[in-house]
């Protein structure tokens, strides 16, 4: 019997969704909102997949949530697939703090405790928040899960979470490592466990998007992570510059009399990959090196020092690595990105199979030679299913 589960990803303007058979994994519809409290007219593009699939399109008014989802329903009502189907609705949470470490039914106490959390997430969870109610108004009859993009990691060592601040501070403001894209960095992870046939494995998991994380996995716990209290922290990313001396933030504010806000947008949406060469696609930078451009040469570099400095800390924390996975959209799709970190882990006994990293696939692989002491893998994450397998064993 068919078990359908709405994947919603509600941001401050936008709503990502997908309809999932859980009993196939089978995706039955997906969709994207655009514009929502824009002021300007919204958009509403609504894909049903299989053989009676089609592609919609709406443009109209979406001055909150809960008429986006609203349209959005509409069009499922119109050309399926059937809305009165779904048995749960799994919501992506940005952040639950240290409070949520499983996927957990969206009560109005939930949300009271999210509110209170919103200060962490100031960006993200009062978005979410707002697609949650939403939901739960016009999809009343149904359980509500929060899928927390923290949870994963929350029960790290308290020697990797700890910041060395004053405790009563960190206390009194929740202060600590919490790390995101933890439902990616679980699924695969567990991907790979299931792939090489073994639940004691030592693996890194590096999920190279527009953001960028790097985790450390042992035995499918997480004891390491590069983001921080903020996705701000790590790697250097499409648009963030990733870890960075605290102290650059006063003394940017001073030389340049800017204001926090100032500086907090510098370093998150005017940095990064973009801050150093111009260019945030991975595409691009690429065609920019082959054409000799030695800035963007550079922001290469500092990429790939960056994660390459990550991986060696890694593997000593583990004591030893058994598999380096990459995934996202840049580690699933940047061979010369792979090749580029590879080449300089031989110490660890890495041996790239270099006409395996050019394959270009869907499917989970290893590219890595025979002979190579840790197996290097791609692995396509899948958020949104993995987002309903566990919405549905919480409601089963």
């Amino acid at each position: 019997m068919s078990k359908p589960i709405l994947v919603l990803n509600c941001g401050s303007s936008s709503i990502k969704y997908q309809m999932i058979d859980t009993d196939t994994e089978e995706v039955l519809a997906k969709g994207l909102v655009q514009r929502i409290a824009t002021g300007t007219t919204g958009t509403i593009d609504h894909e049903v997949l299989g053989a009676d699939g089609g592609e919609y399109h709406a443009d109209r008014d979406l001055p909150d949530h809960e008429i986006a989802l609203s349209g959005v329903f509409e069009l499922f009502n119109q050309h399926g697939p059937d809305l009165s189907a779904t048995v749960a609705v799994a919501h992506r949470t940005v952040h639950g703090g240290d409070k949520f470490s499983a996927p957990t039914l969206l009560t109005d106490e939930v949300l009271d405790t999210l509110v209170e959390l919103s200060p962490l997430a100031p960006l993200h969870n009062p978005a979410g928040i707002s697609g949650i109610r939403a939901a739960r108004k016009l999809l009343a009859d149904v359980p509500h899960v929060g899928i927390f993009d923290t949870a994963f990691f929350v029960n790290m060592p308290a020697e990797a979470y700890t910041y060395a601040v004053d405790t009563d501070v960190a206390a009194k403001t929740s202060l600590r490592k919490y790390g995101f894209h933890g439902t990616s960095h679980q699924f695969v992870s567990q991907a790979v466990s299931q792939l090489l046939g073994r639940d004691d494995l030592k693996q890194i998991v590096a999920h190279l998007g527009n953001g960028a994380s790097i985790s450390a996995v042992d035995a499918g716990h997480a004891v390491e992570t590069s983001m921080g209290l903020t996705p701000l922290a790590g790697l250097v990313m499409g648009t963030r510059c990733g870890d960075i001396d605290p102290g650059v933030l006063p003394y940017l504010a001073r030389q340049l009399n800017l204001s926090i806000e100032e500086v907090d947008n510098l370093l998150n949406k005017k940095s990064g990959m973009f801050g150093l060469s111009g260019h945030t696609d991975m595409r691009d930078v690429s065609a920019a090196i082959e054409a000799g451009d030695e800035r963007t040469k550079l922001a290469m570099d500092v990429y790939t020092h960056r994660l390459v400095f990550y991986i060696g800390g890694y593997a000593a924390l583990l004591g030893g690595l058994d598999a380096l996975t990459f995934t996202a959209g840049v580690g699933e799709n940047a061979d010369d990105v792979r090749k580029n970190v590879c080449d300089r882990l031989g110490f660890l006994g890495v041996e790239l199979d270099e006409e395996a990293n050019k394959v270009r696939s869907k499917q989970p692989r290893v590219i890595s030679t025979p002979g190579s002491k840790v197996k290097v893998l791609v692995v396509p994450t899948n958020e949104e299913l993995a987002m309903a397998r566990q919405a549905i064993a919480l409601i089963d």
